[in-house]
C-alpha cells in the first residue's frame, strides 16, 4: 500500500503540472487565441452551454505532529476544508434514459482545493475547450452562495444565472418548519402557495408574502424569516422557472414547438454538480480517512485527468476509454 500511495501522489503530481501547462494558455493572447481556435467552426444548430458549481467539505490533518503543542498555544485548529467544484456541459449533450433518469452524454469537471479563484480559472479553461465562444448563450446554475455569483460575475459576466429551483424551496420549507413544525399539514398549507409563487417567477409577491408574517412572530423568528427575504432578494433576477415548467407541460402534452422542446431540456436545478459532488465525496471521504493538502490535490487532479478523458495525456501506451460519458 506504501508503494501504491507513492506512486499515486507522484503521478498526481504529474497530472497538476499538466494541468497547470494546460491553464497557462489562459495567460497570453496569442495562446489563448489558439486555444480558442482549435474549437472554432460553426456547430450544427445554437446551443447553450450550462455551468454549475458547489463546494465539499474533506477532512485533513494539518500541522502533523504539531497538534499538541499549536492547541496548548490557543489555536483553534479546524480539520475540515472546502473543495470547490465545477462541471460543464452543452445543453444538447443532455437527454434522458429510458427510464426518465438525466444523462449528460459528454461533459468536464474542475475540482480544486486551490480556492475560489483557482476553481474559475479551470472552469474557463474547460468551458472554452468545450466551445464557449461559438455558444449561443452560457447558463449559470448553483444555489445561493455569495462567492459562487461574485466569481461568476468576474469571470463569466455576460453569462445568465439561475438559482437551484430545489435550494430556493429548502429555504420555504425551513420557514415553514420554523412556524408550524417538522412534516405538520399546517406546515404544508402555508409553504404550497408560497412554493408556487417561486415556481412563477414572482419574486416581489413571494417577498411580500414573508414580509407579512414578521409583525405576528417573535424577535428570534423574525430574524430567520429576514434572512430568508434577504435570501430571495438577492436571487430575485435568477429565479428563471415558468418557462421551462410550462414548456415541459407543453412536452408531456404533446403539443409543444421546438423551441419548447429546447427549453424543457434546460436543468431546473444543479442536480449534475451535486452529483459530481457526491462522486468525489465517495473517494475522498471513507471512515477514518485523513488527507493533506498535497495529497488530496494531487490525487484529485490524478481523478479528475480521468473524469475529463484525458488519461492518455499522463499515459499515452493506455487505451482511452470514455470515463467522461456518464
Amino acid at each position: 500500500m506504501t508503494t501504491l500511495d507513492r506512486e499515486a501522489h507522484r503521478q498526481g503530481l504529474r497530472a497538476q503540472s499538466l494541468r497547470a501547462a494546460h491553464l497557462s494558455q489562459l495567460d497570453t493572447s496569442e495562446q489563448l487565441q489558439g486555444l480558442v481556435a482549435g474549437r472554432e467552426g460553426p456547430p450544427s444548430q445554437p446551443f447553450t452551454l450550462v455551468i454549475e458549481i458547489d463546494a465539499w467539505n474533506i477532512r485533513e490533518r494539518d500541522h502533523w505532529g504539531q497538534t499538541e503543542a499549536l492547541r496548548a498555544q490557543g489555536e483553534k485548529l479546524s480539520r475540515w476544508h472546502w473543495v470547490y467544484v465545477g462541471t460543464v456541459f452543452r445543453l444538447d449533450h443532455r437527454a434522458q434514459t429510458a427510464g426518465g433518469r438525466p444523462l449528460i452524454s459528454q461533459r468536464a469537471y474542475a475540482v480544486t482545493r486551490g480556492g475560489v479563484e483557482a476553481l474559475i480559472r479551470q472552469i474557463y479553461y474547460e468551458a472554452l475547450r468545450l466551445g464557449m465562444g461559438q455558444a449561443q448563450e452560457v447558463l449559470v446554475i448553483a444555489d445561493g452562495a455569495l462567492w459562487i455569483w461574485k466569481a461568476v460575475a468576474d469571470r463569466f459576466p455576460d453569462a445568465r444565472q439561475r438559482l437551484d429551483l430545489y435550494h430556493g424551496e429548502e429555504h420555504l420549507w425551513a420557514v415553514a418548519r420554523e412556524l408550524y413544525g417538522q412534516g405538520t399539514p399546517e406546515a404544508r398549507a402555508w409553504v404550497v402557495p408560497l412554493l408556487e409563487q417561486l415556481r412563477r417567477d414572482e419574486s416581489p409577491a413571494l417577498i411580500r408574502s414573508l414580509k407579512e408574517l414578521q409583525p405576528r412572530l417573535t424577535e428570534s423568528l423574525q430574524e430567520k424569516v429576514q434572512q430568508q427575504i434577504d435570501y430571495f432578494d438577492n436571487n430575485a433576477h435568477r429565479l428563471q422557472y415558468r418557462d421551462i415548467l410550462r414548456a415541459r407541460k407543453a412536452v408531456k402534452e404533446g403539443n409543444a414547438t421546438a423551441a419548447q422542446i429546447r427549453k424543457a431540456n434546460e436543468p431546473l436545478g444543479s442536480g449534475a454538480i451535486e452529483s459530481t459532488c457526491r462522486q468525489y465525496q465517495c473517494r475522498f471521504k471513507r471512515t477514518g480517512q485523513f488527507w493533506s493538502t498535497a495529497g488530496d490535490e494531487a490525487l484529485m487532479g490524478l481523478e479528475t485527468f480521468w473524469r475529463n478523458g484525458r488519461w492518455h495525456e499522463l499515459f499515452p501506451h493506455a487505451e482511452l476509454t470514455s470515463p467522461h460519458l456518464n
